[in-house]
């Protein structure tokens, strides 16, 4: 149980009605989740508006209203507090309510298009095996120590964050690797934590539906850099142009990282092949188990982060030599017959041409290479013939198929994909709507030596068709599919 007063420290308050010397049990922003003594935070959203829920959360027992707009009809005992931004004062009174937990751990956001999720997941590995207790807020789960919690969003409302960070501060955690996403800061979910430290990946065509343009999807992610304090570090991909402006503003302690330019943290590449990466890294060779250009860039961002938060850099190297490609990044087998089976969770156009440009260096040009690959459905269209071009371009053979198609016709996005297909190309595209069926199919034109890409979802394992989510995971399909072909 909390004071009201005491959780809108800091809070900017425009007009107060009634006392705020009151206990209050919760904070809550659900309507549904409203109970006796709960603060309702009215959040002005894309679909609904929380103010419009203010008469019902009362009579479920809310004892505070956080608003941008006093009803016309002022309850007595109730108290009302109007501010300008309840997204803003919601991040600072969970905040409070939990006690300001972030500032009781190291919390590293890792925030950019693509490697997100690999560097957040990979730093928990690499500080768990140097036996800290470490927590982690990505995409696909949240793990405090040893406990793993399901992943709703990239980057959770600030209610659930800070939960989650109070329990990690209960468990003994000292670390946090989270993944910060353009959306979570533009809806202001990171604005009360304390940050250890930032680190940018790259920059690239993505979530254009909801920002509208590149510029301002930069200039978001540059708010999360801008806003780290001067206790902290920033970290940057200097070899992406984009790098140079997130450390413009910050007050952070500056870092870089490259593998074509002058930097803090350089790595080389030596070797690139389906078994793993050969590096030098500040003239250390060292050994992944991870492929590709873009893994490079992944690890090197790891090394260095670990290297700023003070783990000694021989163990540094020798755990990184250890870790393990992330459940739908580049993950791959070989089957029984020798076709090299891909799945991967490239949804941008970027990380699309990242993957096959992998498999093109690597390979030896006497296979095939046949892709798999969807767009998600609800999510930026302009991306769609981009990636339709870049899979038609760098593959051998491409069926276009549905990805999460949510509530559009998975049709209608595959022929949003076709539209970018050049008409030399045309003639090695098939579309079969049916994620299952297009693996089949492609697993059935697949042979010996043959490389196979499966792209799109990656770590959902499901899939998402007008409301309805079924089991579906690419890679479980994938190896059962080859295993009955005998392949």
């Amino acid at each position: 149980m909390k004071n009201l007063k005491d959780i809108l420290y800091q809070v900017a308050v425009e007009t107060i009605y009634g006392s705020t010397d009151v206990s209050v049990m919760s904070v809550e922003i659900d309507s549904r989740k409203v109970t006796d003594k709960s603060v309702f935070v009215a959040l002005t959203g894309v679909i609904t508006d929380g103010h419009k829920f203010i008469p019902s959360v009362i009579e479920k027992g809310a004892i505070a209203i956080l608003c941008e707009q006093a009803p016309e009809n002022i309850q007595e005992g109730i108290t009302y507090i109007v501010v300008n931004d309840t997204k803003e004062a919601l991040a600072i009174i969970a905040d409070n309510f939990y006690d300001n937990p972030s500032q009781k751990l190291k919390l590293v956001g890792v925030t950019g298009t693509n490697g997100k999720t690999t560097v957040a997941t990979l730093l928990f590995d690499q500080f768990k095996r140097a036996g800290y207790k470490v927590g982690l807020l990505s995409t696909v789960k949240v793990v405090i120590d040893n406990k793993e919690y399901p992943a709703t969003h990239t980057t959770p409302d600030s209610i659930t964050i800070n939960r989650y960070l109070n329990l990690m501060v209960e468990s003994g955690v000292t670390h946090c690797f989270m993944e910060v996403s353009s959306h979570g800061i533009h809806q202001k979910r990171t604005s009360g934590l304390h940050f250890t430290g930032g680190v940018f990946t790259n920059l690239t065509h993505d979530h254009l539906d909801y920002h509208e343009t590149f510029a301002a999807y930069r200039d978001v992610k540059k708010i999360f850099f801008d806003q780290l304090p001067k206790s902290a570090f920033a970290l940057v991909n200097i070899d992406d142009k984009n790098g140079a402006v997130m450390l413009q503003n910050t007050a952070a302690k500056q870092f870089t990282y490259a593998l074509k330019t002058v930097a803090d943290y350089k790595a080389k590449i030596l070797e690139n092949q389906f078994n793993g990466l050969l590096l030098t890294i500040n003239n250390n060779e060292v050994w992944s188990k991870l492929i590709g250009t873009f893994n490079a860039y992944n690890l090197l961002a790891i090394f260095a982060t670990a290297d700023i938060l003070g783990m000694e850099p021989l163990e540094n190297l020798r755990l990184l030599s250890v870790l393990e490609s992330v459940s739908g990044r580049f993950q791959h087998f070989i089957s029984e017959s020798g076709i090299t089976a891909i799945v991967d969770y490239a949804h941008t156009p970027d990380a699309l041409k990242n993957v096959l440009g992998t498999i093109n260096t690597i390979r030896t040009h006497n296979e095939q290479v046949i892709t798999v690959v969807g767009c998600g459905g609800d999510r930026d269209k302009a991306k769609r013939p981009k990636m339709g071009h870049i899979a038609s371009e760098l593959s051998n053979q491409v069926i276009f198929t549905s990805d999460n198609p949510r509530s559009e016709d998975p049709e209608v996005i595959i022929k949003d994909m076709v539209v970018g297909v050049e008409p030399q190309n045309s003639k090695k595209t098939l579309s079969i709507v049916d994620r299952e069926q297009a693996i089949k199919t492609a697993s059935k034109l697949a042979v010996h030596g043959d490389i196979l890409l499966i792209a799109g979802k990656g770590h959902e394992t499901y899939q998402e068709i007008n409301g309805v989510r079924t089991e579906f995971d690419d890679f479980k399909i994938l190896k059962e599919t080859l295993k009955e072909l005998q392949k």
